[in-house]
């Protein structure tokens, strides 16, 4: 809602623009920042519409009956029960969903529109894809397989089966893997220290299960990786800051 407002903001101020002087002017000192910024998002597509569909189940979450929703969540989990029955579209609906009934929004849509796109802009859309499905996919597997463990050795309760496991989650922690391997110098260390200490740290404190399935898909997203990486090397999108000062549209090239 609030990005609608925004976009729908610039396009009255560039309204009143043509018959405003004072309007114009400032259309003219914003627009280098709103082309790069339309730069930005057309260079990272799968990322954008991925948050746009995150975002919109998140407001359906906060609109419904919280019964309800933790009802439909426990239904389209990557829990035991689901991924035996139909492991395909447990799978996919379970990514539509920001875990723990939306909570952490802002911070999830912040690192997609900003590492995340970045890395696509790097990767290019196919592979950027290939890495958050390897993290959602063989994450949640894996975890699956540690789960059965668990259950079968009887270190874990009956009802985990069951449970609600669904997020956006793991596919952002493979993306940010991946993101890691196309960095450079003290950017990449750092980087590297961030993601590990986001996703081990938890674990280390003595997590839950989840906290073993987002390590899991991490490594997936930087195993994806770096075999992308081996077979081709990354993309060299336009740089949007370079495009500020300019008082025309860049054309977008990718070498």
């Amino acid at each position: 809602m609030g990005v609608a407002a925004v976009v729908a903001a610039w396009y009255a101020l560039r309204g009143l623009g043509a018959v405003w002087g004072p309007a114009g002017r400032l259309v003219g000192v914003l627009a280098p920042w709103t082309r790069a910024a339309h730069a930005w998002v057309l260079e990272a597509p799968a990322t954008f519409a991925y948050v746009a569909v995150f975002t919109a189940s998140t407001l359906v979450q906060e609109s419904a009956p919280p019964r309800l929703i933790e009802l439909l969540t426990t239904l389209q989990s990557t829990n035991l029960a689901n991924l035996h029955r139909e492991p395909l579209r447990a799978l996919a609906n379970s990514a539509l969903w920001v875990a723990d009934k939306g909570q952490g929004l802002v911070l999830y849509v912040l690192v997609f529109v900003t590492v995340v796109a970045w890395g696509e802009r790097r990767w290019g859309t196919p592979r950027s894809v290939v890495i958050g499905l390897a993290g959602h996919v063989l994450g949640s597997l894996l975890t699956a397989v540690v789960e059965t463990g668990a259950l079968e050795s009887g270190r874990a309760p009956a009802w985990l089966a069951v449970t609600t496991d669904v997020g956006v989650s793991y596919i952002m922690v493979a993306q940010l893997a991946g993101a890691v391997l196309l960095m450079r110098g003290r950017v990449r260390v750092a980087g590297a220290a961030l993601v590990t200490v986001a996703v081990a740290a938890p674990l280390v404190r003595g997590g839950t299960l989840w906290d073993v399935g987002h390590v899991l898909a991490a490594l997936c997203g930087l195993a994806a990786g770096a075999v992308l990486l081996w077979w081709a090397p990354p993309r060299r999108p336009p740089s949007v800051a370079g495009c500020l000062p300019c008082a025309e549209p860049c054309r977008l090239r990718a070498g």
